[in-house]
């Protein structure tokens, strides 16, 4: 009885975002605000019945049967709805609810014909994609062939960090369809201005706040789950997650252009339908079943296409639209390329164009493939030689930036941190060795980034601490990159009982395999006797899902993280002989600190904005 209420309410929920949609771009403002909070509530009731399934292991649903079982612990029962194609397409949904009701609801949001507008677009968004789910991905079909179990979850996502990880990275794909309603409702309405920027920044900071954090949570699920070792793969579905957080900063740095300048009006509105586009792209790439990936769902082309329409409807809709409506979005003020305006425009210019490179290597093989021209992959050599590249200069201008005036040419005050970054590097090289020159200026950016941000903390504010927390920390990252590419050290060896080895500072004894056995899986687990501890690392068996997975044991410390890896028997070699692969990856504490930082960023900067909004 509780999932056919719940798959009725979510039906009835078509229904009411339709409403939306035609009050809002109508002229029934009131009702398009009700009309917001009732799609909400039906769509978290909805969810409810979907967790509920899951949670009480009903497998007469589906959804439940391909991905829970009875012996699976509660937590991944909860996570397994969101572990699919359908259920996290409903999630999906919810959040685009829970955006328009923010939108309905906001008091900072001041502009009623803006609001009124922007939740008209926000409504059919809704429609487009509840339509779809249910007419492709129904979460709530039934079977009358019940199974006394299901066949459980994936179990490379039975793990915390991806219980979190989903509902936290589409809180930020999702969150700029707020932005993009916004931008689209200041192009009908022909108002975008200084009012219009602060309406839709803090709209914009949660929606980067969550894609930074997600990104992060998916970063560090991939360095200790995956077993390879690393945090960043260049994976196409990564790329998806990668390319709006790259333009909806470049539309944080051009909100505040526009909020204190008034200046850049057509290029800001263009970023904010750009970044929900490439949102709506990364969820065909990850749901069209085009992408072969650890994190994608193996969907048919049927869906795929049904998405590529409403891609095609929604994005071509607002660029058709921008296209009108931009020539009429005059700037009258002017400012000097070196200038505050002009750090930021060409801050702007490098992010877009890094986007612009990702994109291009993420589809070019695709394109290829369907144009039968031969089967290309694009790794890591093609995006370290550019992206990375073009992160130089962005590390240099984003620590000179912000001491620049606004307006005209001025001569900053950067040249003290620039001595400060000197003598850190010098002491850098003669201390730790930095060899080559790329890995040098690499570095060298890095501080320089850092012992600017700082000097801007001069002036004790929420938006200078928002800038400061979010560059250091980037400079802080950049050092943990440099860590895991250049210095990390790696050795594989067959060892047997008493063996040891060696890598960097490291020595470890191997003291044989035992068997193990969890809630739903077995496992070999090695030891690795490392000074006065012992490392565990284990090879899991999922029998229900006949499948494997690596736990890599980590040993974490400041300098390096000592990594090491259970591979298969050697039978060749005597049967207690295993495979042990040990590396040492310095700096990643810095690393995962500087993404942290990057994060509480945003949460400064969601603070700034709401409370200057509201004062």
């Amino acid at each position: 009885m509780v999932i056919e209420l719940a798959h009725f309410i979510y039906a009835l929920s078509l229904a009411v975002a339709l409403l939306m949609a035609w009050a809002g771009l109508g002229r029934e403002p009131l009702v398009a605000k009700r009309a917001a909070i009732a799609l909400f509530v039906l769509c978290a009731l909805a969810f409810m019945g979907l967790e509920w399934a899951y949670v009480t292991s009903d497998f007469s649903v589906v959804n439940v049967i391909l991905n829970s079982h009875s012996l699976k612990p509660l937590v991944y029962k909860i996570a397994g709805a969101w572990g699919n194609h359908e259920g996290s397409m409903l999630l999906w949904i919810c959040m685009l609810a829970f955006f328009g009701l923010l939108i309905a609801v906001m008091p900072t949001l001041k502009d009623e014909v803006l609001r009124q507008k922007a939740l008209g677009v926000q409504g059919a968004l809704s429609a487009g994609f509840i339509a779809f789910s249910l007419i492709t991905s129904n979460p709530f079909t039934r079977t009358e062939n019940v199974p006394f179990d299901g066949n459980s979850l994936n179990p490379v996502l039975q793990d915390l960090g991806l219980a979190f990880h989903p509902p936290t990275l589409y809180l930020g794909y999702v969150g700029f369809s707020a932005v993009f309603s916004l931008a689209a409702a200041a192009l009908l309405a022909g108002r975008v201005d200084r009012a219009w920027a602060s309406a839709v920044k803090p709209f914009v900071a949660i929606a980067w706040l969550a894609l930074t954090a997600g990104i992060t949570m998916g970063a560090k699920w991939a360095y200790y789950e995956l077993g390879w070792g690393g945090w960043w793969f260049w994976d196409p579905v990564e790329n998806a997650s990668l390319l709006p957080w790259l333009t909806g900063t470049a539309l944080l740095h051009s909100l505040l252009v526009l909020e204190t300048r008034e200046a850049l009006k057509r290029w800001t509105i263009l970023l904010a339908v750009a970044t929900f586009s490439l949102s709506l792209l990364g969820t065909f790439l990850v749901r069209s079943g085009v992408l072969s990936s650890v994190h994608a769902f193996a969907v048919d082309p049927m869906r795929g296409t049904f998405i590529l329409a409403l891609l095609a409807l929604y994005c071509g809709g607002a660029f058709a639209l921008y296209a009108w409506r931009a020539p009429s979005l005059r700037t009258i003020r002017l400012f000097t390329p070196v200038s505050r305006e002009g750090g930021i425009v060409a801050n702007n210019l490098i992010l877009v164009t890094m986007a612009a490179t990702v994109l291009t290597g993420t589809l070019y093989p695709l394109v290829m493939d369907a144009l039968e021209l031969g089967q290309i992959s694009v790794g890591a050599p093609y995006y370290n030689a550019t992206v990375v590249m073009l992160a130089l200069p962005l590390l240099i201008l984003m620590g000179i930036g912000p001491f620049l005036p606004w307006k005209r040419m001025g001569r900053g005050t950067f040249i003290k941190p620039l001595g400060i970054c000197a003598a850190i590097t010098l002491v850098a090289v003669a201390t730790i060795g930095i060899d080559g020159a790329w890995p040098l200026i690499g570095f060298g950016c890095a501080v320089w980034l850092m012992v600017s941000s700082l000097a801007l903390l001069r002036t004790m504010s929420l938006k200078n601490i928002a800038m400061s927390l979010g560059h250091f920390g980037l400079g802080l990252a950049v050092i943990g990159m440099l860590g895991t590419m250049v210095w990390k050290q790696e050795d594989i060896k067959v060892m047997k009982t008493g063996d040891t080895i060696t890598v960097g500072r490291h020595t470890l004894t191997f003291e044989g395999v035992t068997d193990v056995f969890g809630p739903n899986y077995g496992a070999y687990e090695a030891s690795l006797r490392y000074g006065n501890e012992t490392l565990h690392p284990q090879k899991r068996w999922y029998p229900v899902s006949e499948s494997e997975t690596t736990e890599a044991a980590i040993e974490l410390s400041l300098l390096d993280d000592l990594y090491v890896v259970l591979g298969e028997r050697d039978l060749k070699a005597g049967p207690d002989a295993w495979v042990i692969r040990v590396s040492t990856h310095p700096f990643v504490a810095a690393l995962w600190a500087g993404f942290a930082m990057v994060t509480l960023s945003g949460v400064a900067m969601l603070g700034y904005s709401v409370r200057r909004k509201r004062t």
